[in-house]
C-alpha cells in the first residue's frame, strides 16, 4: 500500500510508460522524491520543453528541433536513396550501424487491419509525393519482417509500379533479421549487414 495519494498518482503515470512496471515506477518516484527541488524542476522542465519543441520533419517525419531534420539537410547524405521505416526507433537503429548514408521516410507505423490501421493512417501519401518528384533512384524497405510489415511494403510497391517502370529501383533488407522480429531490436552488426547487402524487392517477393 502506498501511503500517499500523490505518490500513487505519480506511480500510475510512471507505470504508463512502456516496459515500466509498478515496482520500477515506485522506485523511480521515490528517487525523484528524494532529490532536491532544483533537480526535480530541471527534470520536469526537460520533459516540458521536449514536448513543446520537438517536431516531426516536414519531409521525412523524423524527430527534429527544426522544421527539416539534420539528415534531410545534411549535404553529405545521398538524397537519391530513401529508406522506408516504420517508426523513429527503427531509424535510430539503422543510424547506429553507420552503414547507411541516404535519406529516410518514417511511416509512423504499419498497415494492420486488426488494429484498425490502414494506409491513410500512415505517412504513405507524402512518400508517394517524394517519389513523384523524380529525384529518388532507390527505395529501400526497412520494415519489420512481420505479416504487417510485409503487407505495408507490398501496398507501397503496388502504388509505385509506374515509377519502377520508369527506372526506380526498389530493394529490401536481407533476411538477417529473423522473421517476426521488430527491426529496432536487431543487433547493429546484423542490421548493418542487412542494409548493405539488400536485395531487389521483386526477387524477395519471388522468394
Amino acid at each position: 500500500m502506498i501511503p500517499s495519494k500523490y505518490i500513487e498518482n505519480a506511480v500510475n503515470e510512471m507505470a504508463s510508460l512502456p516496459g515500466v512496471g509498478r515496482k520500477t515506477a515506485l522506485r523511480y518516484v521515490l528517487e525523484l522524491l528524494g532529490r532536491s527541488d532544483t533537480e526535480v524542476e530541471r527534470f520536469a522542465e526537460a520533459i516540458r520543453v521536449m514536448r513543446a519543441e520537438v517536431k516531426l520533419c516536414l519531409r521525412c517525419n523524423n524527430i527534429s528541433d527544426e522544421e527539416i531534420c539534420g539528415i534531410c539537410t545534411n549535404p553529405s547524405r545521398d538524397g537519391s536513396l530513401i529508406c522506408v521505416v516504420e517508426d523513429i526507433r527503427d531509424l535510430m537503429a539503422l543510424e547506429a550501424t553507420h552503414q547507411y548514408k541516404g535519406h529516410y521516410h518514417v511511416l509512423g507505423g504499419k498497415i494492420s487491419p486488426m488494429d484498425g490501421i490502414g494506409p491513410s493512417d500512415l505517412h504513405i501519401g507524402s512518400l508517394l509525393n517524394r517519389i513523384a518528384e523524380g529525384e529518388t533512384k532507390e527505395l529501400i524497405f526497412a520494415l519489420s519482417p512481420t505479416m504487417e510489415g510485409d503487407t505495408t511494403a507490398y501496398y507501397i510497391y503496388k502504388k509505385i509500379e509506374q515509377a519502377c517502370a520508369n527506372g526506380l529501383s526498389v530493394s529490401t533488407l536481407t533476411r538477417g533479421v529473423a522473421i517476426g522480429d521488430e527491426l529496432q531490436y536487431a543487433d547493429e552488426v546484423t542490421l548493418g549487414r542487412s542494409i548493405m547487402h539488400r536485395t531487389p524487392y521483386d526477387k524477395a517477393l519471388q522468394g
